[in-house]
C-alpha cells in the first residue's frame, strides 16, 4: 500500500510538473515580450531584391494559401513551378487527393554523380495558415529555397539533392497523413530511399535587435541563449544531433549571421512544429531552421504576418550559409 501510495504521489508530481511547464509555454508565446516590427523601406539589392520579389508574390500578390482558399494554393504552385522551369529544372510533381481536389508537393532534383542513392532534402512548405498573408510563415522559406535553386544551377553534387515545396503543412492538416510532408516521407520511407539528412525551412524572415525580444519554452533558456531575436535556430531531436552539428558549421562557414542550436525531444512545445517532423516519424535524420516562430514574432498566424515586418538583408545572409550547407552535406564525404 505504501508503494502504490508513492508511485501516485510521484505521478501526481510529474503530471503537477508537466502541467506547469505547458502552461508556462502557452503563456509564453501569448503573453511575450516580443516586438512587432514594421520596418522602413530600404534598397533592395541582390539577393534581397530576389527573395523580396518572392514573398511579395506569394504574401501580398497571391495572399492567404490554405485548403480552404485552393485557388490561391493552386497558383503559388505554379508560381513555384514556373521559377524552376525558367532555371533549367524539370519538377515532380507529388500528387495527392484531399476532399475530392488534388494537393501537390514540387520537387527539383540535382542527382549525385558519386552517390547518387544518398539523398540530402531541403524543404519548405508554400501553404499558409487560413486568412493569413503568411510573409514569415512560410513565404519566407519558399523564398529562401527558390533562391537556393537558383544558385545551384548547374552544381554536380557527389549526393543527390532534392529541394521541396512542401504542401499542406498548416492546420487543419498538421500531423495528419495529408501533410504534404507526411505523404512525401512515408512514401520514400516505403520504397526504401536513403534521406541522409533533412532541413526544413520554418520562418527565417523576423529579426530584431531589441533586447528582450526573445521567448522559450522553458524559463532558464534565457539565461543559456540570447535573448534578442537577431539569430536563426538549428533545431533537432536527439537523433539527429549530428546533423545538427553540421548544419550550425555549415551556416557559420558561409554566413555572418548568428546562429543557435537546440537538441531536445519533442515534448517541448515548437521543436516539432514543421515538416521535419514528418521525417522523424520515417527515423530520418531531420533539423529545422527557424526564426523561432511565436517565440518571436507577435504576427504569427495572424494577418500582420505581412512583408514589411521581414528582414531581407538577414535573410539574404542565412540563404549564403544555406548554399554552404548544400554544398557541404552533398560533398562526399560531408565537409
Amino acid at each position: 500500500m505504501i508503494t502504490k501510495r508513492k508511485t501516485f504521489r510521484y505521478i501526481f508530481l510529474l503530471v503537477i510538473f508537466l502541467a506547469g511547464f505547458l502552461a508556462y509555454s502557452l503563456l509564453t508565446v501569448r503573453f511575450g515580450t516580443s516586438f512587432s516590427i514594421v520596418r522602413k523601406d530600404t534598397t533592395l539589392i541582390g539577393d534581397t531584391r530576389k527573395l523580396h520579389r518572392h514573398v511579395k508574390e506569394l504574401s501580398a500578390m497571391i495572399g492567404s494559401r490554405s485548403v480552404h482558399e485552393y485557388d490561391n494554393i493552386e497558383e503559388a504552385k505554379e508560381y513555384i513551378v514556373s521559377w524552376l522551369y525558367s532555371w533549367g529544372y524539370t519538377p515532380l510533381l507529388q500528387t495527392y487527393t484531399y476532399k475530392g481536389k488534388k494537393y501537390s508537393n514540387i520537387i527539383a532534383q540535382i542527382e549525385g554523380v558519386k552517390n547518387p542513392g544518398e539523398i540530402v532534402v531541403i524543404g519548405a512548405h508554400y501553404d499558409s495558415a487560413h486568412g493569413t498573408p503568411g510573409a514569415d510563415d512560410n513565404a519566407s522559406g519558399v523564398a529562401v529555397l527558390l533562391e537556393i535553386c537558383r544558385a545551384l544551377r548547374g552544381y554536380s553534387p557527389d549526393k543527390t539533392l532534392r529541394l521541396i515545396f512542401f504542401v499542406n503543412e498548416e492546420p487543419p492538416l498538421y500531423t495528419s497523413h495529408q501533410m504534404g510532408s507526411y505523404v512525401y516521407a512515408k512514401y520514400v520511407k516505403g520504397i526504401g530511399e536513403n534521406i541522409t539528412g533533412m532541413i526544413c525551412l520554418e520562418m527565417v524572415g523576423y529579426y530584431s535587435n531589441e533586447e528582450g525580444g526573445q521567448s522559450f519554452p522553458l524559463p532558464f533558456m534565457s539565461k543559456i541563449y540570447p535573448t534578442t531575436p537577431n539569430f536563426v535556430a538549428v533545431v533537432g531531436n536527439l537523433s539527429s544531433r549530428g546533423l545538427v552539428r553540421q548544419v550550425r558549421n555549415s551556416i557559420r562557414a558561409g554566413s555572418k549571421i548568428p546562429i543557435e542550436t537546440l537538441t531536445a525531444m519533442s515534448f517541448i512545445p515548437g521543436v516539432d512544429f514543421s515538416d521535419h517532423r514528418s521525417f522523424w516519424k520515417m527515423g530520418y535524420p531531420a533539423v529545422m531552421i527557424t526564426d523561432t516562430a511565436f517565440y518571436r514574432n507577435p504576427n504569427y498566424h495572424t494577418e500582420t504576418d505581412t512583408i514589411n515586418t521581414l528582414d531581407f538583408n538577414r535573410m539574404t545572409e542565412l540563404l549564403k550559409g544555406l548554399v554552404q550547407t548544400a554544398q557541404d552535406l552533398t560533398s562526399s564525404p560531408p565537409l
